[in-house]
């Protein structure tokens, strides 16, 4: 077995493959301008694995300038030529799906299994559903809803589209951004996550490599506050897209609204996972390990919040408990690892902080440390189990992002829904129960952008993903995010030839 970060030839080289920068603006790699450089840092050993330089407020300009030179002829593409377009994309991404998996795996310490069987075949099935979509983009039937006046809907590109994408799926959120985005004819600017621009970049260059044309997909990787918001406050990008957490999307938006742009934000979560006395108790415990500790807990949709009513209580406790006991940490590029480290050690400390804490009032049933010997070196911590928190408490209410879970127990169904809608966010959950009306009742009265039922987590390129309440505003995948980057415009031809002079002799008279 590979030792974390040991230099072997099946790892991703990527101080090699972005010696010309990481910045991908106009159809090339280009070094950052901004004087200071960052590291990408392997998290399961602690170790380098990338240094580049960052970018400043003018690779942001360039790179907007790009987008809006190649916005005319992409725009104007027929649906079909950009369909084309995608689709060479989807083959180009599929024949590097090795490449993309590994520098996943070594950016982000997820298991090379989860970014080998997840990550890159969602992206490849995204891009696939996209080069579908573009051809079908619809407005409404023309009709005469006023006299002798013909009305019709069109749908039309926005322009250059400003995205900053979070380090947690670093590879899925460049898809989801971009590809909706230049399937309806925009262009795109893109900032990934600083620590995370690996497969970014690699995207950036295949869809080049797939004859999509310079300038249509740039790559801007520099801090929030200098590349960031410069891109946000851009004068020429006219939509922004944003993931990230609650408080960050307040002042991204705070920002886009000086220049009135449409905005697109998938915010923080805090994802319940309600399961009633009558539920398949194997299934719901499977469902919850899994659940929480999907990429170690780093997800906004991951189950975060069980709530379990009282006769299963003890005993989903108890069997949640040995099942993430079982759960094996380790080297992400090993085979037998079901479980890598946090992005970061400051995102463990962070982890570990909301555990220790929460032992002054609830009940840490198993896990809540670092663990010993090798991994140590790295940035992992234990999949933990937290029991009898109060509802008001910290662990309970805010944004982890780690593989903890909190079980609290609820005595009847209007008690176990209240308790799941209660906190400022919204965007997924999910009920386990037996009885069809019990589980359509929560779906309908749980205020999240996502409901599953006795399952927790998959995701379809042709269903939408976003949220309600703090958790954001838009969608992502599905028809619905690809009418998110379109606007639309009401045309009316006058069949007459009269219509004018008739409307100015109603309202000033004949003269």
């Amino acid at each position: 077995m590979h030792k974390p970060g040991s230099a072997t030839p099946d790892r991703f080289a990527a101080q090699e493959r972005f010696a010309e920068g990481a910045q991908f603006i106009g159809g090339r790699l280009t070094k950052g301008t901004s004087g200071r450089t960052h590291a990408v840092v392997d998290p399961a050993s602690g170790e380098e694995v990338l240094t580049y330089e960052l970018a400043g407020a003018e690779d942001v300009d360039a790179a907007v300038a790009a987008a809006r030179a190649a916005f005319p002829g992409w725009a104007g593409a027929t649906p079909g030529e950009r369909s084309d377009a995608l689709h060479r994309f989807a083959a180009v991404l599929a024949d590097r799906a090795e490449d993309f998996a590994r520098a996943e795996s070594l950016q982000c310490g997820k298991p090379l299994k989860l970014t080998r069987e997840f990550d890159v075949p969602g992206t490849i099935d995204n891009t696939s559903f996209f080069a579908g979509a573009a051809r079908h983009l619809q407005g409404q039937s023309a009709g005469e809803y006023s006299g002798d006046h013909t009305s019709y809907v069109r749908r039309e590109p926005i322009g250059v589209v400003g995205s900053i994408a979070p380090w947690n799926y670093p590879l899925q959120m460049a898809a989801w951004k971009i590809l909706p985005a230049i399937a309806a004819g925009n262009t795109i600017v893109l900032k990934p996550a600083e620590i995370t621009p690996l497969t970014s970049l690699l995207f950036a260059q295949a869809a080049t490599d797939a004859g999509i044309p310079d300038g249509v997909i740039n790559i801007v990787t520099g801090t929030g506050k200098e590349a960031g918001e410069r891109l946000v406050g851009h004068p020429d990008v006219a939509m922004t897209s944003f993931t990230g957490s609650t408080a960050v999307g307040k002042r991204v938006a705070e920002i886009a609204t000086a220049t009135v742009k449409r905005l697109h934000l998938e915010l923080g979560g805090k994802a319940p996972f309600v399961v009633f006395d009558d539920a398949d108790l194997e299934a719901a415990v499977h469902g919850a390990v899994a659940g929480a500790l999907i990429n170690t807990g780093q997800d906004c949709t991951a189950a975060t919040r069980a709530y379990v009513q009282r006769p299963l209580y003890e005993a989903f406790v108890e069997r949640t408990a040995a099942l993430m006991e079982t759960v094996r940490l380790g080297d992400p590029f090993a085979a037998g690892t079901d479980l890598g480290p946090l992005i970061s050690h400051v995102q463990r400390d962070r982890v570990a902080g909301f555990v220790d804490r929460a032992r002054g009032y609830a009940r840490v049933v198993t896990g809540g440390e670092v663990p010993g010997g090798e991994l140590a070196k790295g940035a992992y911590y234990k999949p933990t189990l937290v029991a009898d928190a109060a509802q008001d408490s910290e662990i309970v209410q805010s944004e982890i992002f780690g593989p903890v879970l909190v079980v609290l127990p609820f005595d009847d169904d209007d008690e176990g829904i209240r308790l799941a809608n209660d906190t400022p966010y919204g965007l997924a959950a999910s009920a386990w129960s037996r009885d069809v009306y019990r589980a359509n009742r929560a779906t309908r009265e749980i205020k999240a952008g996502c409901v599953w039922v006795n399952d927790h987590i998959p995701i379809i390129s042709e269903m939408p993903h976003g949220g309600y309440k703090a958790s954001g505003f838009g969608k992502d995948m599905s028809a619905y995010s690809f009418e998110e980057y379109t606007q639309i415009k009401h045309v009316m031809f006058d069949n007459t030839a009269v219509a004018a002079k008739d409307w100015h002799r109603t309202i000033f008279g004949d003269r």
